[in-house]
């Protein structure tokens, strides 16, 4: 079987895969009114599938610039900006009056705080041609250990109330995304998919590294900048909406290159998605009808996750 045909096999499965998802997530357990239950569970459903997509192709697209697979958008501190960001406005303002903002100009902050930050960063780093991308992955380890630790301090001067707030805030969950969020979300994940949609050929140019990318022709500084500016787009997308994850990308990048077997991005991407559609939307199914909300759907994918991330320490270590 050739490559191509078992990658198409791979994607037509998975997709069944995410569309049985998301049929058993609209209808089981479904009753009374169907006009207010489809509603309802759509928007659910759809902010599910925005966090999927979004922390997936973001991931792929992180580990495509790096030519690692091993590393995610995380290590770059956008999770610690968003923690840190959270704790300030806590201590300022006082749990009361942060939860009155308008979660719309929190969401639109969030998102042009970290793609600032983030921006600001990489233009920085990559200002000559001298810079490197391994500096950006130093540099972006030690950006995100200073603002955790920042974080913790200013959380040990919180009132115990307070920081019971605070840290039901900054705990991951795909259950309570706000619906209101949804439409600017929606606008934003579609542009920059779309944005990538012909830029495939060249991600995948990319995989191949720095020296073969630019002997073909690629202006490897401007496509980095780029790619990296859609990452820190998706990324501050997804942590708005349902606060920090830390290996969800690394799982179902991981599994979309097993599932497919090549890193042609046409298939690699979409891949990455549909599983991140069937182990989100899945398992919130799973989680709801069979656990009845006992158990928290970012501990299980974080667990498993974090499993792999070992998993694949392990297995470069051996080679």
């Amino acid at each position: 079987m050739s490559h191509d045909r078992r990658a198409r096999l791979a994607l037509i499965a998975l997709a069944l895969c995410a569309a049985a998802s998301v049929i058993c997530f609209m209808v089981l357990g479904a009753r009374g009114n169907w006009g207010f239950v489809l509603p309802f569970r759509g928007k659910k459903l759809l902010g599910l599938l925005l966090v999927a997509h979004a922390v997936a192709i973001s991931t792929v697209l992180f580990q495509t610039v790096t030519a690692n697979r091993i590393l995610t958008p995380a290590i770059m501190g956008f999770d610690a900006l968003f923690v840190l960001g959270s704790t300030l406005l806590v201590a300022a303002f006082g749990s009361g009056v942060v939860a009155g903002f308008d979660p719309r100009l929190m969401f639109l902050g969030d998102i042009v705080v970290m793609v600032a930050a983030s921006m600001a960063l990489y233009l920085w780093l990559f200002g000559g041609e001298e810079r490197s991308l391994h500096r950006l992955l130093l540099i972006g380890v030690v950006f995100g250990i200073f603002l955790r630790t920042l974080a913790q301090f200013v959380q040990r001067l919180l009132d115990p109330n307070e920081f019971m707030v605070l840290t039901d805030m900054l705990f991951a969950s795909f259950n309570t995304i706000p619906a209101m969020l949804l439409g600017v979300s929606t606008l934003i994940v579609m542009a920059v998919t779309l944005w990538l949609i012909p830029r495939l050929a060249r991600l995948d140019v990319m995989a191949l590294g720095r020296p073969v990318g630019v002997n073909l022709g690629l202006n490897w500084r401007r496509e980095t900048l780029l790619v990296l500016a859609a990452v820190s787009l998706l990324v501050s997308v997804s942590t708005a909406l349902v606060g920090p994850v830390l290996f969800f990308g690394l799982l179902a990048a991981s599994l979309g290159h097993l599932a497919v077997g090549q890193s042609a991005h046409r298939y690699l991407l979409p891949a990455a998605s549909l599983v991140g559609i069937i182990m989100l939307v899945g398992g919130q199914t799973v989680l709801e009808r069979v656990f009845a909300f006992n158990t928290a759907l970012s501990i299980v994918v974080e667990f498993i996750g974090g499993l792999t991330f070992i998993a694949l320490l392990i297995a470069k270590g051996r080679r």
